[in-house]
């Protein structure tokens, strides 16, 4: 632990990079198309200052990165694993005086010209990892509260710097909360705290009772408890879609966690939504955002069950089915049993709506690429045998961006079909 501590304080303090990684020759290739990771399997050998006070680099410090031949890279954050480095700026030796700043300053700018920033919607990613240059870090904006996971040792030890520089750049903002406990790498010893206010402790309110606008909905925002930093954001743009077709509608929402299609489908007049989730503190958190944004006396029914058990009960019952479940592969060697379940769940929801129904389904796992999910989706309409249309090819939004020298950022995949 102490030398972590040393890593994280006196390296990044003296602003040195100390560590130069050199590749192998021609393993240049991707970092001159601007790809930000490198990998082991790279690197050729690891030179260390003459001042450096360690036998071995240590996690989340920054070093430089040269070719085969010497010439200068750029720089990252180094860690263990087989990506051993994260790009941070390419082409230079050292990291630009005030790259944090700047860096959300440019992230935050962007959300500005989406028209993200506005009085009926204050809840936006303002940073997304590789798809705005700072792999390993995701910070989301709740109204006043941003708040930041890291998924690699560099950017824990950056934390304070990124929260200073989010509230120089975002002006609504006055409290970060950092929530890294699930999202930080096991393998290193780890100096800190994973979970707590950065910025603004004092005037957070721990009651609980955090709202926020998404396009003049509120929804409840628990970054404190509930999953990743509170709300899936990234459906926004989908959840938008779902009410234009759920006037007149019997809708059902698979793994509703908040409810965000619930409310959506609400709002755009459906005739009866039901919302379930396997989990009793979702259902709890769905009635309290429908209640919320439409009092008591809505046509919605919130149920704590298992998705199969419920399907299995209900068929024929629905005009619009969203399936929206967590991810079935949160690795490599997952895919071919996640497949298998894509291919399962969606094939009973092909199966148990009516015809001329339209089912939203999807997958959240960068593992499956949207190849492999349309695949699993023929291969459940084919296995159930409907006639079924693709209506919409669904993703990400615009704030949840995918550098496009790094394709892996591409996560969220979707259909909209219309099942006969």
């Amino acid at each position: 632990m102490h030398i972590y501590i040393f890593c994280c304080t006196f390296a990044l303090k003296k602003n040195a990079i100390m560590i130069t990684i050199r590749l192998k020759p021609h393993k240049e290739e991707s970092l001159l198309r601007f790809h930000p990771w490198v990998f082991s399997g790279a690197i050729r050998s690891i030179q260390l200052d003459v001042d450096y006070p360690h036998a071995e680099p240590q996690e989340g410090e920054i070093v430089q990165v040269v070719s085969a031949d010497g010439k200068v890279l750029g720089v990252g954050h180094y860690q263990i694993g087989s990506i051993a480095v994260r790009m941070l700026a390419f082409g230079v030796s050292e990291l630009p005086t005030n790259f944090w700043r700047d860096r959300i300053a440019e992230a935050y700018a962007m959300r500005k010209r989406l028209g993200l920033v506005r009085d009926d919607n204050n809840s936006y990613r303002l940073v997304h990892g590789e798809g705005d240059f700072l792999p390993g870090l995701i910070v989301d904006v709740y109204a006043d509260t941003a708040v930041i996971q890291a998924h690699s040792i560099g950017m824990h030890c950056h934390r304070e710097e990124i929260a200073e520089a989010i509230i120089s750049a975002v002006a609504q903002v006055d409290k970060v909360y950092y929530k890294s406990d699930d999202t930080l790498p096991h393998k290193a010893p780890i100096q800190g705290e994973r979970v707590g206010y950065l910025i603004g402790e004092e005037k957070a309110d721990f009651s609980g009772d955090f709202w926020a606008k998404e396009n003049g909905l509120d929804f409840r925002i628990d970054w404190l408890r509930g999953q990743k930093t509170g709300f899936f954001i990234d459906q926004r743009d989908n959840r938008s879609l779902l009410e234009h077709y759920a006037k007149g509608k019997e809708v059902l929402n698979m793994f509703c966690y908040t409810g965000g299609f619930s409310v959506y489908a609400l709002r755009g007049g459906a005739k009866l939504v039901h919302s379930v989730d396997v989990s009793q503190k979702a259902i709890d958190l769905v009635r309290s955002n429908v209640a919320h944004n439409f009092g008591e006396n809505v046509p919605h029914e919130a149920f704590a069950e298992e998705a199969f058990e419920f399907l299995a009960k209900n068929e024929n019952k629905y005009d619009l089915i969203v399936l929206d479940p967590p991810a079935f592969a949160k690795h490599r060697d997952a895919v071919k049993n996640a497949l298998r379940g894509y291919q399962r769940l969606n094939a009973k929801g092909i199966q148990s709506i009516r015809p001329g129904g339209i089912l939203f389904t999807f997958s959240c796992s960068q593992a499956i690429d949207k190849d492999m999910f349309r695949l699993a989706v023929f291969s459940a309409a084919a296995q159930v045998g409907r006639r079924v249309r693709i209506l919409h090819q669904l993703h990400q939004p615009a704030d949840h961006p995918i550098n496009i020298y790094h394709p892996e950022g591409e996560y969220l995949k979707g259909l909209v079909l219309e099942v006969e």
